[in-house]
């Protein structure tokens, strides 16, 4: 019998939710900018001459941070499993495009150097290859049945693609403080946020694998007693 969903189930969800709202609004408004008739900028002139990568980022890279928000609770894998892995070759996929044409976004289009300086530009590279080769070791790893390994880097994957909920959480009280929106600490601050998103991704994955290893312990002591 499949248990009932708590209250607790929804906990990691929702907090995920919360991270992405602040990007998905800003994703939404950045739609709505290049299908209209929006004024040129410095900061906009890239996305209203070649607007096919970005609308193509922000439509997959907003599904990806929130339907794959619920990818993460044990529960709703457990009752659902048919959708979890429906959802999965969704998310796959989005995340494999919204990986490439952020790198593709990063390489080709004339960004304002307030905007990006050289450490952005490598850290942005390194994060969608990161993400990209997550995804796609991700995917084989569950092709091979390791379900461990595909858990991992499917959480590193998406660690790496919530990085802008993140650096809206890191940003936002230096920019309030002290008025500023570009340059060297304003690239520094959004690599730190990645950085956060990382370390918190490779705890979670350790702390998974520390349970795995105990509940393996546990299943041979109590067999070697029944024996």
């Amino acid at each position: 019998m499949t248990r009932k969903l708590t209250k607790t189930d929804f906990k990691v969800p929702a907090l995920l939710l919360v991270l992405s709202a602040v990007p998905t609004l800003g994703g939404i408004v950045r739609m709505i900018s290049v299908s209209g008739h929006a004024a040129v900028t410095p900061d906009n002139a890239r996305f209203l001459h070649a607007p096919t990568a970005v609308v193509i980022h922000v439509i997959c890279a907003t599904l990806y941070c929130l339907l794959g928000a619920f990818q993460f609770t044990p529960a709703f894998r457990l009752r659902w499993p048919g959708g979890h892995r429906l959802a999965g070759r969704v998310l796959a996929l989005c995340g494999l495009l919204a990986g490439f044409t952020g790198a593709w976004m990063t390489a080709f289009y004339r960004i304002p150097g307030s905007l990006q300086g050289p450490l952005l530009y490598g850290v942005r590279l390194a994060v969608a290859t990161g993400m990209i080769a997550s995804i796609i070791i991700g995917v084989s790893s569950i092709l091979r049945r390791n379900v461990a390994r595909h858990e991992a880097f499917m959480i590193r994957a998406y660690a790496l693609g919530q990085g802008a909920g993140t650096q809206v959480l890191v940003l936002m009280p230096w920019m309030l403080i002290t008025g500023k929106t570009g340059g060297l600490t304003r690239d520094l601050l959004m690599t730190l946020a990645w950085a956060i998103n990382v370390v918190v991704a490779e705890w979670i994955i350790r702390r998974r694998t520390q349970a795995l290893r105990t509940r393996a312990r546990a299943f041979t002591l109590s067999a070697a007693a029944r024996t």
